[in-house]
């Protein structure tokens, strides 16, 4: 099957994977950009533009001036140099046989934090809160329509959602009753500085050890950059002693 032609330009079919190519060398704003109607159109003109003006170039012959010559003379160097460099490392990772030994010998790096899943309802006066309490427990209303009628905190919107937080983000007493609670159980009110809290815990991850498969991509990328760094340093050198080096400063 035939690659899908979206425009010709000088001369030049430009194919949908071509150009998608192109959108995927785009900074992340033009990118997204990109993804518009819009955005699609102004990008396709663009880079039917690039063999407009090559065309225009080389029949003025620019391409043959001296000052372009020294230009893709300096391009080349640039991109030839990484290019030369991404090649040498490219095979240079860290084994799992070497995560698993920067595990072990590191275990206490990769402790978990207790997390928490949490809804409250929170009123200046206790009397709030006590009537808020008697209107869930009785099924008069849900947690989630109290929240919206009584709570002054600016989560009432989401039902009193306050989503994932960790223990120590929220004030004393409000995470001593959160990190001790029973899931899915009404608790409160609890006094803060704030005021008055009715809290449903949705869930609870205590504290404990990673095990190896959660962290290994991130081991795997620590220990991978650190290979290849040294790696980067020995050819630099060697190349140094190959080709020359002097500094003249």
């Amino acid at each position: 099957m035939s690659e899908k032609i979206i425009a010709v330009a000088a001369g030049k079919e430009i194919t949908e994977t071509e150009f998608n190519e192109f959108i995927s060398h785009l900074a992340p704003e033009q990118q997204n950009y990109a993804g518009t109607p819009e955005g699609r159109k102004q990008a396709l003109t663009q880079y039917c533009n690039y063999f407009l003006f090559e065309k225009l170039g080389e029949e003025k012959k620019y391409d043959e001036e001296e000052s372009f010559l020294k230009i893709m003379d300096n391009v080349k160097r640039e991109v030839l140099s990484q290019y030369a460099l991404t090649r040498e490392l490219s095979d240079i990772v860290a084994t799992r046989e070497e995560c698993k030994s920067y595990f072990d010998k590191n275990k206490t790096m990769f402790q978990k934090d207790a997390k928490a899943h949490a809804k409250h309802i929170l009123t200046e006066t206790e009397e709030e809160s006590l009537k808020a309490l008697k209107e869930i427990e009785s099924g008069e209303k849900t947690f989630e329509d109290a929240a919206k009628e009584y709570s002054a905190c600016p989560s009432k919107v989401r039902g009193g959602d306050l989503g994932t937080f960790g223990r120590g983000q929220m004030v004393k007493e409000f995470d001593e009753a959160v990190f001790n609670a029973e899931i899915g159980k009404l608790i409160g009110p609890v006094k803060t500085d704030f005021g008055y809290h009715l809290i449903c815990v949705e869930e609870l991850s205590g504290e404990g050890q990673a095990s190896f498969e959660e962290v290994l991509p991130q081991i795997m990328q620590q220990l991978s950059a650190e290979k290849q760094n040294k790696r980067y340093m020995e050819l630099r050198t060697s190349l140094a002693e190959k080709y020359g080096l002097e500094f003249k400063e």
